[in-house]
């Protein structure tokens, strides 16, 4: 009797779905991406309960006829492929034949569709892999509903996260694909609320300006460049606007978001010796591929590809980000020969005058002289330690009201993270406001948030909250250490000696002086027997 056994149909199905299928985020994807290979100008997408009750999404596409409407549950059949050839000359978003029969072995689905022109449409019911009822229902479009995801495989249920963290996947699905499709229409209503809607914009920065707001649209510089089989539509960081996560980094290779090492590290590399430690640079890249050098069938959620030439792909991408930051920075910035002290660089004369008592040197480090010895400071870092603690106790914060309250866009995500943080916020000076439409009101700011970048910082503190915190932090320690970093001294700022000095001595009333919240020292001291050690003398 042979050990080897052919599956059944429906345990394939399943085990198809669960490459696929990993939670209702990804149902929505690939109904989505059904829908903008049907033509579709307008989606809408409703989902219950984190999308694990139900999710729905309807478009205005081509639809399809009765036959069509039940090959489309079997599996491997589509209508995006006809040769072997057409494998390696992807042009559309689905191409696997596995969406729709993936999903419906492991959830209730209904689907209606019909062709535009014709005098009736057809619903298609299926549970479980089994057709329950086909019959006629008029139709323009098609509807797809997907009901109790999982309900016949328990085990995989369970693993399901929470509504809310459910949606939030949801969320940065819809997001991601209305950015890669600006010129289609999109809307998710969440337990009968809207969540996102965003008109079809004329290109990707009014997208990102619809997803993100005129704030952080400013922010960004757009880069265009094209190399032979490449074109590149691009959107980045703009001056010092980095971040404290990489919330805001997304590739779209033929409009498809990806996820690509190599592609990030092109972009890092073009902010080198630019890019504060700890800190991240926002890109949008939008990338035109020939189809024939780029394979999407590596993974079976397409969110990898491989490149048949993966370092002309990196030299570009790094190329002509680096040439455009190097032009942005090129403008001219005032000389750090200024009467707040000397300075120390590869490119500037020493001017040390010995009436002053510390040298700068550089970036965030100052040179301090003492009583026995030389203090190196990185004053960027011992700010950090003043003001997180600061916050952190919600001490001297000495919050004030804004005369004029601001008004701040966000992504829905972001947006929702906030309003469910609004007493967390409040503890650190921080008070917001619902203003509807994904917008906060900002109504007051500690003294030593004046002019930070805010939006920056609810942006940053929404994916500090979304991403978790270390096992031996709390919430409030991980967001008092990501505000501090976003207000504390930066390389370009050069203090004066009443600055330094205020510095050093708030640095001296701290609990924990010699560390920044990160674990980086704050100062380094060489006693005068170092000194001695370092230049061979007794």
């Amino acid at each position: 009797m042979p050990y080897i056994k052919v599956l059944p149909p429906d345990l394939r199905n399943k085990i198809a779905a669960g490459e696929v299928i990993e939670r209702p985020a990804a149902v929505v994807k690939e109904l989505i991406e059904n829908s903008i290979d049907a033509g579709s100008t307008d989606i809408r997408i409703d989902v219950l309960y984190g999308g694990k009750r139900f999710v729905k999404v309807s478009d205005n596409g081509t639809g399809m006829d009765r036959e069509d409407a039940m090959l489309a549950f079997e599996r491997h059949a589509t209508s995006k492929l006809a040769t072997e050839d057409d494998l390696f000359n992807i042009r559309t978003m689905g191409f696997r034949g596995e969406a729709l029969p993936s999903i419906a072995s492991v959830s209730r689905v209904k689907l209606i569709t019909g062709l535009k022109g014709s005098p009736s449409g057809v619903s298609v019911e299926i549970h479980g892999g089994e057709v329950k009822e086909v019959k006629d229902s008029p139709s323009i479009g098609t509807s797809v509903e997907v009901r109790d995801l999982f309900f016949n495989t328990p085990a995989r249920k369970k693993f399901l996260k929470s509504n809310n963290t459910e949606l939030f996947h949801i969320i940065d699905t819809v997001t991601k694909e209305a950015l890669s499709h600006w010129e289609i229409g999109f809307r998710l209503t969440s337990e009968n609320q809207e969540t996102i809607n965003l008109p079809r914009a004329l290109g990707p920065k009014e997208r990102i300006m619809q997803v993100y707001g005129d704030e952080f649209l400013n922010g960004l510089m757009e880069i265009n460049a094209e190399a032979e089989g490449i074109m590149m539509s691009s959107y980045v960081t703009k001056g010092d606007n980095f971040r404290n996560s990489k919330a805001h980094q997304f590739i779209f290779i033929n409009r498809r978001p990806i996820k690509d090492q190599s592609i990030s590290h092109a972009v890092y590399k073009a902010y080198e010796g630019i890019l504060p430690r700890d800190k991240h640079p926002i890109f949008f890249l939008f990338l035109n591929i020939d189809p024939r050098n780029v394979d999407f069938n590596v993974h079976p959620t397409k969110r990898e590809v491989r490149f048949e030439d993966k370092e002309s792909i990196y030299r570009f991408v790094n190329s002509s980000i680096e040439e455009a930051v190097r032009r942005e920075r090129a403008s001219p910035y005032p000389s750090p020969l200024t009467p707040h002290g000397s300075v120390v660089s590869e490119n500037l004369e020493l001017a040390y005058k010995p009436s002053l008592p510390f040298i700068y040197l550089g970036d965030t480090f100052t040179a301090v002289s003492g009583k026995g010895g030389l203090t190196l400071i990185d004053h960027h870092a011992a700010h950090e330690r003043i003001l997180y603690e600061k916050f952190l106790k919600g001490i001297d914060l000495d919050a004030y009201q804004l005369l004029f309250p601001r008004q701040v866009k966000l992504s829905h995500k972001e947006y929702m993270i906030i309003l469910e943080n609004v007493s967390i916020l409040r503890d650190f000076g921080i008070d917001v406001d619902d203003f509807g439409y994904d917008t906060v009101i900002v109504r007051s700011l500690p003294d030593a948030l004046k002019e930070a970048d805010i939006r920056g910082i609810l942006s940053d503190i929404a994916a500090c909250i979304i991403e978790g915190v270390a096992p031996d932090k709390s919430l409030k320690e991980a967001l008092a250490a990501k505000i501090a970093c976003h207000k504390s001294v930066r390389g370009r700022e050069i203090l004066n000696q009443e600055e330094l000095s205020s510095l050093i001595a708030d640095l001296e009333k701290v609990e924990h002086p010699d560390q920044c919240p990160h674990g980086r020292p704050t100062r380094i001291f060489l006693s005068l027997n170092d000194l001695k050690k370092m230049f061979k003398r007794k």
